[in-house]
């Protein structure tokens, strides 16, 4: 679908056609938008940090693809209450956003967001805040949320080192997970993947004592990168009291993508790293999805 498709109103319009260039009767008729009209007006901005910081690395791509005529319709009713554009001009209030003070877990690269939507329908007393570029994915979790009926979801568009860094306070999160990202397999692009030393010491500031930080990957050079340097930050801690990969958590669901790669042989690693307590490493609790 276009992108014309996903505007209620637009100034013009042209007839569909057959190859002869004649309207087809009864066809739909394509719109355009006109030049500097945004994609959907209500929803989630193009690029909502603009030029506000600083340029950098990306650990991410953004990718024009396909919307439904329903992922559109999601954005545009859904996305001024579930929404969130991260433009780093302010500090979420996480409590105020949600409606209560339950635990918060930021989910970085949702994908579609059917296992964000799992996890959300299984643990209602925790919130999730997920965070993706990727529009037709954004849509189709705010579809996902509405049809479930899960209020425990909010969905953020953009950079998610901005929102950490400049909309997050410090100790506001009780959980980070961060399930396959991008494994940026070429050497000349390992400067790009997500997890890295000045991504955890960030991540560090903005997450309670006691927090899970939860990875996955199915790029066995990535997970031994992920191992390494979260082994080495000083401010987390492996739960695997072998020092290695953990086994997937119960609370974490097998997406249909990760199924279709271990039937091809591919295999899956998790991490599950605590949140140190500031000043020292306290015994290891019980193992929760939030590490509360």
């Amino acid at each position: 679908m276009s992108d014309s498709l996903n505007a209620p109103e637009a100034p013009r319009s042209r007839p569909a056609a057959d190859e002869s260039g004649l309207h087809v009767p009864g066809a739909p008729v394509r719109r355009s938008r006109a030049k500097g009209e945004p994609r959907f007006p209500d929803g989630p901005s193009a690029d909502p940090a603009g030029s506000h910081f600083e340029r950098r690395i990306r650990s991410f791509q953004p990718r024009r693809s396909r919307v439904t005529t329903g992922q559109a319709d999601a954005l545009q009713r859904l996305w001024p209450t579930w929404g969130l554009d991260i433009d780093g001009q302010r500090t979420i209030d996480l409590g105020e956003m949600f409606g209560n003070d339950h635990p918060v877990v930021l989910e970085i690269g949702f994908g579609m967001g059917e296992a964000t939507a799992q996890m959300a329908a299984a643990e209602p007393g925790i919130n999730i805040l997920a965070v993706d570029v990727h529009t037709p994915g954004q849509g189709n979790l705010l579809n996902l949320a509405e049809q479930q009926k899960l209020s425990n979801v909010r969905v953020a568009n953009g950079d998610a080192i901005i929102l950490l860094r400049e909309m997050l306070a410090e100790d506001s999160l009780d959980g980070l997970r961060v399930y396959f990202p991008d494994p940026w397999p070429k050497k000349r692009h390992h400067k790009r993947r997500l997890i890295q030393p000045e991504f955890l010491d960030l991540a560090a500031t903005r997450l309670r004592p006691g927090a899970l930080v939860h990875c996955a990957t199915d790029w066995e050079p990535y997970a031994e990168q992920m191992l390494d340097v979260l082994t080495a930050h000083p401010g987390f801690e492996n739960t695997q009291a072998d020092g290695g990969f953990a086994s997937r958590p119960d609370f974490r669901p097998l997406t249909r993508f990760e199924g279709q790669g271990l039937d091809k042989g591919h295999v899956v690693n998790d991490l599950l790293f605590r949140r140190v307590q500031h000043g020292d490493r306290p015994d290891r609790p019980d193992q929760s999805p939030t590490g509360a």
